[in-house]
């Protein structure tokens, strides 16, 4: 993908980091985080909510292999994907909070709508 941003770790770290904050995502409902990581989880969160729009053992299978908690994986499918049914992406809103006391990085809150 041409518009992948690097957010300065290794392809290994760097897929390891958006599927543990995705999976937070969809667990907790928001994240703070930096704007930028921010924009990358909103792209692959909102390709799961899509997948699991249609509940069938393919698009099971496609968000466990990517969503490493069981339950939320579950709680994507039976509480997430049903609410955003008649709605065509959009899933997820990203407020900027301002910068960061430590290094002045520009912060956001991304949540589902």
């Amino acid at each position: 993908m041409p518009g992948t941003r690097k957010l300065g770790r290794t392809t290994d770290h760097r897929k390891a980091m958006l599927r543990g904050m995705v999976t937070y995502l969809l667990e907790n409902g928001q994240i703070e985080t930096t704007v930028t990581r921010a924009k990358e989880v909103r792209a692959v969160a909102e390709k799961m909510i899509t997948i699991g729009k249609t509940n069938d053992l393919h698009s099971k299978r496609q968000v466990l292999a990517y969503v490493t908690k069981e339950d939320v994986a579950t709680k994507l499918f039976n509480e997430i994907a049903p609410k955003y049914a008649d709605k065509n992406g959009g899933y997820t809103q990203i407020v900027k909070i301002g910068p960061r006391r430590g290094d002045a990085a520009e912060m956001a809150v991304i949540k589902l709508v």
